[in-house]
């Protein structure tokens, strides 16, 4: 089993609901990342979930857009990325990290050696968002024999045939957008989100994370009471940026906002 199965196999035998943060990787300053990522998971985070810097984030609203464009600035590669994962993995060996991003870098890189080197970095997963399933077997080629998830996004739109296409594909989870628009965009509308998981659930057996519009306590209990797994982007991602002048801070406030958000997870899966 992958870190990732492993992972939701523990969390489902004890009834609970995992908590994936997403952080852009280098954002304020490369030597934020490892530190921020250790105080996630000593906060309750389950998986983590790391931005690859992209010069055109077309799934991205305005705060996650600013953070790539800091981490830019900074000079963050996909390799420096991956040699994030390797210092991460240094002490802690069992939190799953996947890697969201675009394929652009992957291509540059070469995609057989980029499933080698990430492999070997520690990375469990990929969400590359601007590649759809109908075109994801060259990718998957390379990545699946590395022993890496593909991770793929469903939306209020997809509908059953687009549905059953990602979950012949998919492995790990499934990441549900759990409103129509970028990161950071929409309010949620939990009868609806439950909704469409259990329409989801009809095709698809693997765990079912839901995203964007989670921005506090009370909504991430909402969806604590329905998915697999609670992903947090965009409110994370804002409290870094207030912090950018003051880096030395961020991990422990990242780590007392995500301290929160698991109490409020916890208290929904144990009511």
């Amino acid at each position: 089993m992958s870190r990732i199965d492993t992972r939701f196999a523990q969390l489902r035998a004890e009834s609970r609901t995992a908590l994936i943060p997403f952080v852009t990787a280098g954002d304020p300053t490369p030597d934020v990342t490892v530190p921020l990522m250790h105080r996630m998971v000593a906060a309750g985070a389950d998986l983590i979930e790391l931005g690859v810097p992209f010069s055109d984030p077309i799934a991205d609203g305005p705060v996650i857009q600013r953070a790539t464009e800091r981490a830019l600035a900074a000079g963050v590669s996909l390799r420096d990325v991956l040699a994030m994962v390797r210092a991460f993995r240094a002490e802690d060996t069992e939190t799953p990290v996947v890697l969201m991003g675009y394929l652009n870098p992957i291509e540059i890189m070469g995609a057989k050696t980029f499933a080698a080197e990430a492999a070997a970095a520690g990375v469990d997963g990929c969400l590359v968002v601007d590649v759809p399933p109908e075109e994801t077997a060259d990718l998957a080629g390379e990545l699946r024999p590395s022993g890496l998830d593909l991770v793929y996004l469903l939306a209020p739109t997809s509908d059953d045939e687009r549905i059953a296409r990602i979950g012949a594909v998919a492995s790990g989870f499934v990441y549900y957008v759990a409103v129509k628009g970028v990161t950071g965009a929409g309010n949620l509308d939990i009868d609806a989100v439950a909704a469409k998981l259990a329409e989801i659930r009809r095709q698809i057996v693997l765990p079912v994370g839901v995203g964007f519009g989670i921005k506090d306590g009370a909504s991430a209990a909402r969806v604590a009471a329905v998915a697999d797994a609670v992903i947090v982007g965009s409110a994370i991602v804002e409290r870094v940026e207030r912090l950018m002048d003051q880096p030395a801070e961020i991990p422990d406030a990242i780590g007392a906002f995500l301290a929160e958000l698991r109490q409020a997870i916890d208290a929904a899966d144990n009511p």
